[in-house]
């Protein structure tokens, strides 16, 4: 399928007001870009998300890599990706040496609207609220002054906005940590596909930390004798285990890379969470 028009201009400003973008929160945020406006230098990536219930749309491997680790952290409540600056000028006070005119379209001359990456709404443990912006760059791109340019305006114009700012790049990003992840992320709302209930998916699951218990064997070994004792398809106990660490009843070092191949595995069963807090967890 081929791109949209790349042309800005205000006719489509205009358009994308209308259809809410940038608007709303939770499931009904629509992100300002999305994977059909623009080109990316990277693989782009539609995800559905654990803490919103609707699908992100992520221009780039670090963009995806950084949107798993959010998904994983507890306090992170929302996530908003690709998020407009609006009314940029007016809401930036001092911006006489910023140069706005960088980030126009060469035909049209209408001003572009900048988006930062993410908003982040976080829940402290006092229950308060709070939002984080986040920019993510490759940390060869700091070296541009265009990027700078544009890091700048964002920088200021969350400044205005009270809210703290900063850039991700993929010295602060654990590829191992995000694509452990990538591995067990889909594993909450992709259970109906392999003919599960939520009720279901966690009998399943309780029968199988019965057995990761002092485990001894690898957990391919006990993931495949889980399935011929159940007689159910290859795998299916495999998919159950990877529930499990999604849904965090189980523990297991995510800064390393999960090997399921590995003898006595190191396997933290968690204090047993009521089956309404898994179901609140399955999507």
């Amino acid at each position: 399928m081929t791109k949209r028009n790349q042309s800005w201009n205000e006719n489509k400003y205009n358009r994308f007001i209308k259809e809410g973008r940038g608007q709303g929160a939770g499931k009904e945020y629509k992100p300002w870009l999305t994977i059909q406006d623009f080109p990316s230098m990277g693989r782009v990536s539609r995800i559905l998300g654990w803490k919103s219930g609707r699908v992100h749309h992520l221009f780039s491997d670090l963009q995806t890599r950084y949107f798993y680790m959010l998904e994983w952290e507890d306090a992170v409540v929302d996530i908003r990706e690709h998020y407009p600056l609006m009314h940029l000028e007016d809401t930036i006070q001092h911006k006489s040496d910023l140069n706005f005119k960088l980030f126009t379209d060469k035909d049209s001359g209408y001003p572009y609207t900048l988006s930062t990456n993410f908003l982040i709404t976080i829940n402290r443990a006092d229950g308060v609220n709070l939002h984080l912006a986040r920019s993510i760059k490759m940390a060869s791109e700091l070296e541009k002054k265009k990027t700078l340019e544009r890091l700048e305006i964002e920088r200021r114009y969350w400044t205005e906005k009270g809210i703290d700012w900063g850039v991700v790049t993929q010295k602060e990003i654990s590829n191992v940590l995000a694509k452990n992840i990538e591995w067990v992320h889909s594993c909450l709302y992709s259970y109906a596909e392999r003919g599960f209930t939520q009720d279901e998916l966690i009998y399943l699951g309780n029968s199988l930390i019965e057995r990761l218990v002092d485990a001894k064997h690898s957990i391919r070994k006990i993931t495949a004798d889980f399935d011929k004792e159940f007689n159910y398809d290859s795998g299916t106990a495999l998919f159950v285990f990877k529930f499990l660490i999604a849904s965090k009843q189980i523990g297991i070092d995510m800064t390393n890379q999960i090997d399921i191949n590995l003898s006595n595995p190191i396997i933290e069963v968690k204090t047993r969470v009521t089956l309404e807090e898994v179901k609140r967890k399955c999507l």
